[in-house]
């Protein structure tokens, strides 16, 4: 199983070369576009976060001062906004109203950051995970709706596995390391989004062709 979980990122790299994801230039900003992405594409999130950027917006006080509804009204391209909107401020008020409170909150040791994103309403494991990896830059594997069905048709999951069971696979099969994770990740993206789609995957082109 570690041989494969390996041949697969080395195949993926070799296809598609470096990522370079987060697409985000600060911790707050990657912070934010962790919660806008929950059910849309990073196209849609952009718009979003354009949008704060032009208005000011990107800052712990102005998110904090905001009322919900504008936000969701700013955030709208990034669909689900009253619903968004609702999340990111639950999140910032776990955070702190000052921009260096995030940098604190994003200090503190991986499991405790965990745990402190999980209890935010709205903060589901790969939300949480994605801002400890990208944001904060500690080391766990995000999983996904591309990894799930990477896995399932490469037969290394069960159709019913869970989040934890594949975040284990991945972190027992590779050293800790936020670069590699944060590679994988988004190559993994990268497949599901070009050859293994949903419906009608393009297999016989796929770089995992055979595997």
């Amino acid at each position: 199983m570690p041989d494969r979980v390996n041949e697969i990122y080395h195949r993926l790299y070799r296809h598609f070369g470096p990522q370079h994801w987060w697409p985000g230039e600060t911790q707050l900003e990657i912070t934010v576009g962790a919660v806008l992405t929950q059910n849309t594409n990073w196209q849609n999130v952009e718009k979003a976060i354009t949008n704060l950027q032009a208005l000011n917006l990107l800052s712990l006080p102005a998110l904090t001062k905001i009322p919900v509804d504008i936000l969701a009204q700013h955030i709208r391209p990034s669909g689900y906004y009253n619903l968004k909107a609702k999340r990111l401020k639950n999140l910032i008020a776990a955070i702190g109203r000052e921009d260096e409170d995030l940098a604190s909150f994003l200090a503190t040791d991986l499991d405790t950051l965990r745990q402190n994103l999980l209890a935010v309403k709205g903060i589901g494991p790969e939300t949480a995970d994605a801002i400890i990896l990208y944001a904060a830059a500690k080391p766990i594997f995000v999983i996904d709706a591309y990894t799930h069905r990477v896995l399932l048709r490469h037969n290394l999951i069960w159709e019913e596995s869970d989040y934890r069971e594949m975040q284990e696979l991945f972190m027992s099969a590779l050293p800790e390391d936020v670069e590699l994770y944060n590679e994988y990740h988004a190559l993994l993206v990268k497949l599901g989004k070009e050859f293994c789609l949903k419906r009608k995957p393009k297999c016989a082109d796929c770089p995992l062709s055979g595997l």
